[in-house]
């Protein structure tokens, strides 16, 4: 099997690929560890999640983010810092001082990008920082805006540049933007948000332009089930 010629953001899934991600559905039991990395242990009960039609949950989420940490740490890549999906919820019900443990004896501003998973009840979506270019955007695969979202983010960069590095953020230079509909693919569905974060991570996190569309989901939903179990992302693999 070969790459088509074509641009395309998928690899090809080989047989035995395939027969490996329905024996991860199929075969065994809900509390079965498939993969333990990040300090998660990922169950095929949390695989099951990766099925058509299945909502993400957040070990999926945080282990996938964290495939995304490690293949930063190679040469040629952006260097990545990724937040939990609890780290949201927990600034905005405690401010900074609630979260600011969380990033002990990391600096985050030695980082290219931090991307911040964001699970809003239902819906999940990505708050991306772009320290290079002082610039936080906002992902919604449903096209609502996180206007407020970007700025709360921007104000616990603020505090955590003053408290951990005694130095002031100019907020003026900074640009906060929430991505339109015709900037970034839409889901066709109410199902496949958690996908779509996994996937505006992974291209930002390459520096690559975001050329899936929706049709794209059924391929990364069985492509995500390989790359968590063996902790590899098939984006580093060439055919």
């Amino acid at each position: 099997m070969c790459c088509s010629t074509s641009p395309s953001p998928l690899n090809p899934l080989f047989q035995a690929m395939e027969s490996e991600i329905s024996a991860a559905f199929d075969t065994g039991e809900p509390e079965d560890i498939l993969s333990r990395a990040f300090k998660l242990a990922v169950t095929r009960e949390d695989i099951c999640t990766l099925q058509p039609l299945g909502w993400l949950n957040d070990k999926i989420m945080n282990f996938y983010m964290g495939l995304l940490v490690e293949r930063s740490k190679k040469e040629g890549y952006p260097a990545v810092y990724a937040f939990n999906t609890f780290f949201y919820s927990k600034l905005i019900s405690t401010s900074h001082k609630g979260v600011k443990k969380w990033t002990k004896g990391v600096d985050i501003f030695e980082h290219d990008v931090i991307l911040v998973p964001i699970h809003l009840r239902i819906h999940w979506t990505l708050l991306v920082v772009d320290l290079r270019e002082k610039a936080i955007k906002y992902f919604d695969s449903l096209g609502q805006k996180g206007d407020h979202i970007c700025k709360t983010v921007l104000k616990y960069l603020e505090e955590e540049s003053r408290e951990k590095r005694n130095i002031e953020l100019t907020a003026s230079e900074w640009t906060l933007h929430s991505m339109g509909t015709e900037e970034i693919p839409q889901q066709s569905n109410g199902n496949d948000c958690g996908v779509f974060v996994c996937k505006f991570a992974d291209f930002i996190s390459r520096d690559k332009p975001i050329i899936f569309t929706p049709e794209h989901m059924p391929y990364f939903r069985r492509s995500m089930v390989w790359e968590i179990i063996h902790q590899q992302l098939l984006g580093d693999m060439h055919c």
